[in-house]
């Protein structure tokens, strides 16, 4: 059997590491919006890093387990009780049948993932899980979970020896402004001198309207030489688009896959992380760095993902 959900907030999905290659006939990636506390998920229960879980967003979360279960939480710190006593977070538990799950909302961070051992018995659309709510396909029924779903497991026979040592010091923290680090283009050139230092000087305010398709900020206006309309080109995933009204739009996940307006930064993947663990009223600066040091801090986060996959094989 597996899990039924008993109530849940607005906005919790199956997530995985996205629907890849299919961009080109108008089919947004999704996928988790915070990939590294999902790969960190899976790595407690067993998984590959890349399995489907639960992206929970801001809290709230009550279901029930018709099986018995390995399950593991991390992101956003959701205060998660089994059968109303408290259990940790980023740690493999052991959950029985009957057993019921409940998780507060978040108070500092926006996302958290829920990970199964051997992980949900979805069907896979164009090769991923990911729920694309716009189209409507992937993950269950193509829809946010809400009361009464019931979700199968891959397997009831959790396999996993030395479940007491599945655990990792983590948690999600941050002070505002938070520094996300971009590289500079691919449109620079249509932004003046003033309106690019404006960008890298000024603190921004994430908005109400932020969601999965993009983060809308508010803040000083970027000024641009001859307005921001361009002939449509893709849409890459952190990339900061400028409409004209001059207040920048963070593409994330669930962004649309081609755009009109100018791109004056691509946010590197690793902060694209961090934009997903904030909320309305955070406050964001941003910080140039070069393709170089983008590289390191991409191939250093591998490094480590690596490592945390490796920790408990048997």
């Amino acid at each position: 059997m597996g899990i039924r959900i008993n109530a849940v907030g607005p906005a919790c999905t199956i997530q995985d590491c996205g629907r890849h290659g299919y961009m080109d006939y108008g089919f947004q990636v999704s996928g988790a919006m915070d990939e590294k506390s999902l790969a960190i998920a899976n790595s407690l229960v067993g998984n590959s890093q890349d399995m489907a879980g639960i992206e929970i967003t801001i809290g709230g979360l009550s279901a029930t387990f018709t099986s018995d279960a390995v399950i593991a939480i991390t992101g956003a710190d959701i205060k998660p009780e089994l059968n109303k006593m408290p259990i940790p977070m980023y740690r493999a538990i052991y959950v029985k049948k009957d057993d019921v799950l409940e998780c507060k909302f978040a108070k500092v961070g926006c996302r958290s993932y829920l990970a199964f051992n051997q992980g949900l018995a979805l069907k896979k659309i164009m090769g991923s899980l990911s729920t694309n709510i716009k189209c409507k396909i992937g993950g269950y029924l193509g829809r946010p979970l809400k009361a009464n779903d019931l979700l199968f497991f891959n397997s009831t026979t959790p396999n996993i020896k030395n479940i007491d040592k599945h655990s990792i010091n983590l948690s999600i923290s941050f002070k505002n402004p938070v520094n996300i680090r971009v590289i500079l283009g691919p449109q620079d050139d249509y932004f003046t001198e003033s309106g690019i230092n404006t960008f890298f000087t000024s603190t921004y305010q994430l908005t109400k309207d932020s969601d999965r398709m993009g983060i809308k900020l508010d803040g000083p206006v970027v000024e641009s030489k001859n307005g921001v309309d361009i002939i449509s080109d893709g849409m890459p995933l952190g990339g900061v688009q400028i409409p004209s009204s001059g207040m920048p739009i963070i593409m994330m996940s669930d962004r649309q896959t081609t755009g009109g307006y100018a791109k004056i930064a691509t946010v590197i993947s690793t902060d694209v992380q961090k934009l997903a663990q904030l909320r309305p009223n955070d406050s964001i600066r941003f910080e140039n760095i070069c393709l170089e040091k983008a590289h390191k801090i991409y191939l250093n986060e591998k490094k480590y993902l690596m490592k945390v996959s490796k920790l408990w094989k048997q």
